[in-house]
């Protein structure tokens, strides 16, 4: 056993469109409680965390994202590495950025690569694991993760793994196999193949030379955007110009399935990449007649069914089987189990009718909190603020818009002109059109308030950012 500590990739890309309408491409389905009351994304960050074999993580995200992911990790009191990534161009030149990063460190770092929307809920077997695969990897194999199936899922893609000596728990791969269907899936159940969980261990440098062997477009593009990268308030941008060269290929094609140093490691534990509807349901205790309940909802005469309703939402289903009912607060989802997988097409064709429902929550998320609509008309529009404890908003000015705060909990510092003062619960500021304003929170506990907004334009748009601690522009 070696002493090597392993340097956790955490890939954080991803629309998860298959579990709309929870998970939307402006928050997607790693930073959402899907299952239990964290995202999968910090169930993640607490599997990486074992101190004596893990090193702080690395997380692989776009500049979206950067600000969700800095909060979830800082909740979750981890001290993570955040990388940038311009564009999305696949797993290939992420993992391959990753590996160039961590050698600048450690000529011989380990990386364990991991998604970010993976369930796998008994971390002491995920951790023991690792511990088995870092041994095969220290020598230079390239193992992933192949997990003994539970039935014939036609949703996964397979690994046959060659026989391997008594005592030895790694086994050579002999091939990868693309997710079958349903006959075949058996017969791979039945002739001991593993499922593909997309989870890698290797050693830096050897994935880097695989990618100049195979790939060389994407390991010099990866090269060249880590060899100019920026940095950015907590955050590490990748270069743009270098990283756009790199072909959008994912590693499976890039790397495993070309390699002669692929390895897998067989699993017993639970895992799930979370991939649709079904897959919540089928990852949760269920009752006797099968369903699954979230939230304030009744059933009657219903059976093998999830039944998701949030906030405040009552949700009542009658005489069915088999069925999903997702409830938001601005979209209801209702879908045959036998359907679940075109939920993806249905969240293209609202995009192509321009709804808004398509890509992001009544919710939205902000560095310094979050707001939420609560009502809109043809010159008006109702919000709840919450701006999070030593949070400030950026200084700034609308063309079209006057603004009335009432605050409901905390304490607000409202800057207008030059005018500052601080306003308590049940108190109100207004903000003329055209008026440079502030928005803080000078206290310890969070700040909530209403805000009523009237004007003959309301689009998150009509802003001057005048100075910002976040570095954003316009609606960013």
């Amino acid at each position: 056993m070696t002493d090597q500590l392993v340097v956790p990739v955490i890939l954080c890309g991803g629309a998860g469109t298959r579990l709309w309408p929870v998970s939307r491409e402006k928050m997607p389905k790693q930073f959402v409680p899907l299952i239990g009351t964290s995202s999968t994304f910090q169930q993640v960050l607490d599997r990486v965390t074992c101190e004596g074999l893990f090193a702080p993580p690395m997380i692989i995200t776009n500049s979206e994202f950067r600000f969700v992911v800095a909060e979830q990790a800082r909740a979750r009191g981890v001290a993570a590495t955040i990388i940038l990534e311009p564009q999305r161009r696949d797993s290939a030149a992420a993992i391959a950025a990753a590996a160039e990063l961590a050698m600048k460190k450690d000529s011989a770092a380990v990386l364990l690569v991991v998604a970010a929307d993976h369930l796998i809920p008994d971390t002491d077997k995920f951790t023991a694991a690792c511990r088995a695969a870092l041994p095969a990897a220290s020598a230079g194999a390239i193992v992933t993760f192949g997990v003994k199936p539970t039935y014939p899922a036609s949703s996964y893609g397979y690994i046959r793994p060659q026989p391997a000596p008594d005592g030895t728990a790694v086994h050579k791969v002999e091939a990868f196999v693309e997710k079958p269907d349903a006959a075949t899936a058996a017969k791979y159940v039945a002739d001991g193949y593993l499922w593909n969980s997309g989870n890698f261990m290797f050693r830096a440098e050897v994935m880097l030379r695989e990618l100049a062997r195979l790939e060389p477009e994407i390991r010099n593009a990866a090269k060249a955007a880590v060899d100019n990268l920026t940095s950015d308030l907590d955050f590490y941008r990748l270069a743009e110009g270098p990283f756009a060269r790199a072909p959008k290929k994912s590693i499976d094609y890039a790397v495993m399935e070309r390699t002669a140093l692929a390895a897998v490691l067989p699993v017993a534990f639970r895992w799930s990449d979370i991939g649709s509807w079904n897959a919540v349901w089928d990852a949760q205790p269920q009752d006797p007649s099968g369903n699954v309940i979230e939230g304030p909802a009744e059933v009657m005469n219903t059976s093998n069914s999830l039944i998701r309703s949030e906030e405040t939402v009552l949700t009542t289903v009658i005489g069915l089987d088999g069925v999903i009912v997702i409830a938001t607060a601005d979209a209801v989802l209702v879908v045959s189990q036998q359907q679940a997988e075109r939920v993806k097409d249905l969240v293209e064709q609202l995009k192509k009718k321009n709804r808004t429902e398509a890509l992001e929550h009544r919710r939205v998320y902000r560095p310094w909190g979050f707001y939420q609509s609560a009502d809109s008309g043809s010159r008006y529009q109702v919000k709840r603020i919450c701006v999070n404890p030593g949070a400030r908003l950026s200084l700034q000015k609308h063309f079209h818009r006057s603004e009335h705060w009432v605050v409901v909990r905390g304490v607000a510092e409202v800057t207008i002109g030059e005018d500052v003062r601080l306003y308590h619960e049940n108190e109100s500021a207004y903000v003329p059109i055209g008026a440079v304003h502030r928005l803080a929170n000078p206290g310890k506990i969070p700040l909530e308030l209403i805000e009523v907004q009237v004007g003959s334009y309301l689009g998150e748009d009509d802003i001057l950012r005048l100075e910002d601690v976040y570095r954003r522009h316009a609606e960013a």
